[in-house]
């Protein structure tokens, strides 16, 4: 199994952060599926892919949500499903 390295990670997030972006820069999703099948990560590259996205997210002005997590968007109150990674919504 090929790992990827950390300049290979912040790329992956930077592509599919900036998809995700240009679909809605207000509301961004992870899911479960993109993470731990689509982009191929064992669970250490997940844990880096995680932080670093976190990171990237909160210093462009985003509140962060994982699973379990209630979060209101557009009037409507939510929970991050099993099924979603990551929500972040632009402050």
């Amino acid at each position: 199994m090929v790992c990827l390295t950390e300049k290979e990670i912040i790329n992956l997030i930077e592509i599919t952060l900036q998809e995700k972006i240009d679909k809605n820069e207000n509301f961004i999703k992870y899911s479960f599926y993109e993470v731990n099948v689509k982009y191929h990560l064992n669970p250490n590259e997940k844990s880096i892919f995680l932080l670093l996205l976190k990171t990237k997210l909160r210093n462009n002005d985003y509140k962060i949500y994982l699973e379990g997590q209630k979060y209101e968007y557009q009037g409507i109150k939510k929970v991050v499903e099993k099924n979603e990674t990551l929500i972040a919504i632009k402050i």
